[in-house]
């Protein structure tokens, strides 16, 4: 597994075959496949393993909540090894509905955090069942990625507070 992760950091999801995994190992390609019925499946399972998981707070207030989540995620998209791999798989999903699957997932996991809080918040009446969770998202992560892949500028604990402040502000949450 740990070089599956290490040809996905260095190669993207394109270069992670399970003819260069088995080789970079020193597994037999049986091996593999008899842990993992194919290439989808034993890079969902090292992708599964990216980044430091962490549980969705209960501050009981919206804006700490996200303020601690997206803090997280600044550092993470400074300087963990799956801030370079995501985009690859990105793009490969694009082409390869296996990989869509694989995508689907990861995204689901990075975002269950963020959708557990927003929830809670909105149940609270934090704010408006109208507003929905994805659009918050969308201004507050979608903030975070822009920057790690797109500007390539810092994230800085500043972006952080004044994207949080921005989006919240947009959508008349306090």
């Amino acid at each position: 597994m740990r070089e599956t992760y290490r040809i996905l950091s260095e190669q993207g999801f394109s270069g992670a075959s399970i003819d260069a995994i088995a080789k970079q190992s020193g597994v037999a390609k049986t091996t593999i496949y008899r842990h993992w019925p194919s290439r989808a499946d034993l890079l969902l399972d090292a992708c599964a393993k990216m980044g430091s998981k962490i549980e969705p707070p209960d501050t009981g207030k919206l804006k700490e909540d996200l303020t601690i989540l997206l803090t997280h995620l600044a550092r993470e998209l400074k300087s963990a090894r799956w801030s370079s791999i995501l985009p690859s798989i990105v793009d490969a999903a694009e082409r390869d509905p296996d990989v869509a699957t694989v995508y689907k997932k990861l995204h689901g996991d990075l975002m269950a955090p963020y959708r557990t809080v927003l929830i809670r918040a909105q149940e609270r009446g934090e704010f408006s069942k109208e507003i929905r969770v994805s659009d918050i998202l969308a201004m507050t992560v979608g903030a975070l990625f822009y920057r790690r892949w797109y500007s390539r500028e810092p994230i800085t604990e500043k972006l952080v507070s004044l994207t949080l402040n921005l989006a919240l502000a947009s959508f008349e949450i306090a």
